[in-house]
Parts: C-alpha cells; structure tokens; sequence
C-alpha cells in the first residue's frame, strides 16, 4: 500500500508540472513561485524543528555509549565510544555525520534453523554512504548555477567527478552512484520482509522522489536537449530576486525543478530531518561525564513539600481515632 501510494504520489507531481509546464503554459508559476514557496518551507520548517527540538528538556546526561566509561586508571576508557569531554564528542559527531561510523558497526540478525545468528551488514553503511555523499556533492555542485562565476572548489569537485571523461559531455560518477545508492536502499526496503513490515508511505516517497529528480537530471544531461542559458537565467533570476522563466528551456527542466521544489518542501516535514535531528540528540551530544560531574537539573524549580510530620500535624486526632499509627502521641 505504501509503495503504489508513492509511486502514484510521484506520478501525479511529474504529470502536475507536465500539464502546467507544456498545456498551461504555467512557467513562471513553476519556474518561479513555487521554487520560491518551497524554499520559504524549508527555512521556515527547519528552523521551527530545531528550535523545538532546541527547547526540549534535557535534564540528565543520556550518550549512547558503545564502549568503557572514565573508571579506575588502570581500566582503559574508550574516549570515543564513551566521550568524557565535549572533544571527544565533536570527534564522534564527526565520524557519525561523514562516515557513518554506528551503522558501519551495525549487525543484523535472522533465524536458521531455529537458531538466531548475527551478520553483517556493511551494504547497508556502503550504500548508505554512497547515496549521501552523492547527493551532497550533485547538491553542491548545482551552486555553479547560481553563481556568475564558478569557485574554484567546485571546479576542482567537477574534475574529480568527472575524471572518468567518457565522451560529451562529461559523465558525472556521482549521477550513476546516486541512482545506485537510493535504488539499493529502495530494493532492500522492499525486499526484505522485516523492513518492509514496518515501512511505510513516508518511507517509500522521498526514496522515489529523489529517484525521479536523479533521473530527469540524467535525461535531462545526457538525452534530452534543454537550452542550458536560459537554465542559468533561471537560476540567476532565482538569486537576483528578478525571477524569470523562459519557454524555450523544455518541459523537463521545469519538471526537474518542481520535483526538487517538492523535496525541498517536503523535507522538514519528513524522516528526512535526520539531517538536523543527529546535531540535536542529547544521546549523540553529551559527554559520559556523569561519574566525574554532578548534573543539578535546571528545570527543578522549588515546591512547596506536605512533610509527613505536617501531615501528622495536620490529622493527628483523626488517625488515632481511626486507629492508624502515629509517631507523636
């Protein structure tokens, strides 16, 4: 149910932008407006999950640990595993966000033969790596768009992207290695029957999604002729603020936009916020300092406590009437 609501979901946005973009001649409608109303919800929602996400309490230190704490001298701590100071956590953070260093030591388990037994599953962390990074550095080097000049670090990322150089124009590695990288993470969802149990349309929609704006990005590069100034006056009107949106372009181009326009949209709103929610988890954050400093909670702000003794104060006479014990007579 999951999987065809999303697909038809993803259907229905390409066939959206088709019917607007080529019977309508809606394109400054899809080449402007809605760019700029899905970047407007992307601020705005980021911005609102962070700050919610900022202002939740947190009144103990709560690290996911994987390894031996500060203890005795002669026990040696695993200081990333178990940060002690906020060093050794930016020194996680680091491999969590850019190497993935939790799933790469993460294992699967299944029965056989009625015995449940532990594997591997660095697929997953490859993949996994792979789809992120290439969509990080396809992202970065759009900005060439939207820039009258191009920076040198991208020009250098181009090179390397395109060091195999097989024909005109150059073959980007990083288009094949996203394709690859959401197609594996869609088939395993879909193949492996405890995934797929728990999975569900928000799981399915944005790993289709993204799976059509790399392919109309392909056809769009390799196949299919779009005029590629008026892309750049699109996207420098974009920034300008002196938004414009020419004909000539080709349908698939706005086709293009208007599903990365959904994405961007979609984005805060979905699992996707993993991109801020890692920064944000006191289980990622913290230091294991617990032994070595005494968290006061700030949050305990003073009550006023009914003591037993006030208590007994208060109905001394009823109780030993009604039999109860009492500590002063």
């Amino acid at each position: 149910m999951g999987i065809a609501f999303s697909f038809a979901a993803v259907i229905a946005l390409i066939g959206l932008a088709f019917i607007g973009v080529k019977g309508l001649n809606l394109h400054f409608l899809f080449g402007a407006i809605v760019p700029y109303a899905a970047f407007l919800a992307f601020i705005g929602g980021f911005v609102y999950k962070v700050v919610k996400w900022g202002r939740s309490p947190v009144p103990f230190h709560i690290p996911t640990t994987g390894g031996q704490g500060y203890s005795f001298p002669w026990i040696k701590q695993n200081k990333l595993d178990s940060p002690p100071t906020t060093i050794w956590v930016i020194g996680r953070m680091l491999l969590e966000v850019l190497l993935f260093r939790s799933l790469f030591r993460n294992t699967k388990s299944e029965l056989k033969h009625g015995k449940l037994v532990y594997g591997s599953e660095k697929l997953l962390w490859l993949f996994g790596l792979i789809f992120h990074w290439s969509f990080l550095i396809v992202l970065v080097r759009h900005f060439r768009f939207f820039m009258v000049s191009v920076p040198l670090p991208i020009k250098i990322m181009e090179a390397l992207d395109s060091f195999f150089q097989v024909g005109v124009p150059l073959v980007y590695l990083t288009d094949l290695t996203l394709i690859l990288g959401v197609t594996y993470l869609f088939i395993r969802r879909v193949i492996m029957p405890q995934i797929r149990f728990i999975s569900i349309a928000a799981d399915y929609f944005p790993l289709l999604l993204i799976f059509a704006i790399g392919t109309t990005g392909i056809l769009m590069r390799y196949f299919i002729r779009v005029d590629i100034v008026g892309v750049k006056q699109v996207a420098m009107g974009l920034v300008s603020f002196q938004p414009v949106a020419p004909g000539s372009i080709g349908v698939i181009f706005y086709i293009h936009l208007f599903l990365v326009s959904a994405l961007f949209a979609y984005f805060p709103f979905s699992k996707l916020m993993h991109l801020g929610g890692v920064f944000m988890s006191p289980t990622r954050n913290l230091a294991n300092n617990s032994r070595m400093v005494r968290h006061i909670n700030p949050w305990n702000y003073p009550v006023h406590v009914h003591t037993y003794q006030e208590y007994e104060d208060d109905f001394r006479e009823k109780m030993k009437q009604a039999g109860l014990p009492v500590e002063k007579e």
